[in-house]
């Protein structure tokens, strides 16, 4: 009975300090990652606001501006984000000069 007793007080007192260290380390890469963000080594996703390296692999650029992502996914929405903006702001301008033509004559 007592062995029992020890062993799952054992269990219970290795869980608890494997736990606990994790949950140091997950603080400690947080404070990283704010610390790198602070600095200018990382920077935040435009789709989906996580903190990625400056250089990452995964990037796109929109004029003189890079961004990097921190996967395909977000990369693409971005890049569809930009495509419908610009597709949005062309119709615009059509708009405007055939309201002006139509204003002339």
């Amino acid at each position: 009975m007592y062995r029992w007793l020890i062993l799952l007080v054992a269990a219970f007192i290795l869980y608890k300090l494997f736990m606990g260290d994790r949950g140091r380390k997950k603080e400690q890469e947080a404070e990283t990652k704010k610390r790198m963000a602070a600095t200018g080594d990382m920077v935040k996703d435009p789709v989906c606001g996580t903190y990625v390296p400056a250089d990452a692999d995964i990037r796109a650029r929109d004029g003189d501006k890079v961004y990097a992502f921190c996967s395909y996914e977000c990369r693409d929405k971005f890049v569809k984000r930009i495509e419908a903006s610009r597709t949005q702001a062309m119709e615009q301008g059509k708009t405007a000069e055939q309201t002006g033509e139509d204003a002339r004559r």
